[in-house]
């Protein structure tokens, strides 16, 4: 029996008592629709949080994938390229041999000399060779300033070597693809 139905026949301190009663009721239902209502809440709050922290996450899985990209990349150039310095050393005995090849060929009676001198000469430039290392050719060439450096211009009297290289002081050489002395070339004007 409902308040209003127990009002009609109630004494006046009974209604008091089921007035009372209802709201507690009231307050019962009112709190556990309030909890729903949190809970709904907390439920949306927590989904936001999810989100965001997929979102740090996918950012931080890429980032760390670029790091990972770029080291890698690192590491296969400083592989490529980590005999350089030892090449570069190896450059300026090849050049003394060169030398030493062209005062031998004046000499008339050193014939073994001449071919020793050759045999070494060869034997360095097959290992540099094996290591990717080229030799930038130059004479006749049209001068360009990411393989040669114009140490001097000399008139030819031919106008049909103006700008090329006609003389080779110092040879240039390449580590694969990537110049590691450049030419010392004389130019023509």
């Amino acid at each position: 029996m409902s308040c209003k139905e127990k009002n009609m026949e109630m004494p006046e301190n009974e209604i008091d008592t089921c007035v009372a009663d209802c709201a507690e009721n009231v307050s019962e239902e009112c709190a556990e629709q309030n909890e729903e209502q949190d809970g709904q809440v907390k439920t949306d709050i927590m989904a936001d949080e999810v989100a965001l922290w997929q979102d740090k996450y996918m950012r931080l899985a890429a980032d760390f994938d670029n790091f990972r990209k770029r080291t890698l990349k690192e590491k296969m150039n400083l592989i490529e390229y980590s005999g350089e310095d030892v090449i570069m050393l190896m450059l300026s005995v090849l050049d003394d041999m060169d030398r030493a090849v062209i005062a031998n060929e004046k000499i008339e009676d050193a014939e073994p000399i001449k071919e020793g001198m050759l045999l070494i000469k060869n034997k360095m430039t097959e290992s540099l060779k094996k290591k990717g290392v080229t030799e930038i050719i130059a004479v006749g060439e049209k001068l360009d300033t990411d393989l040669h450096e114009a140490i001097a211009k000399f008139p030819t009297g031919d106008e049909t070597k103006a700008g090329l290289v006609i003389d080779v002081a110092e040879k240039g050489y390449k580590l694969k693809e990537k110049v590691i002395r450049f030419s010392k070339v004389i130019v023509g004007e």
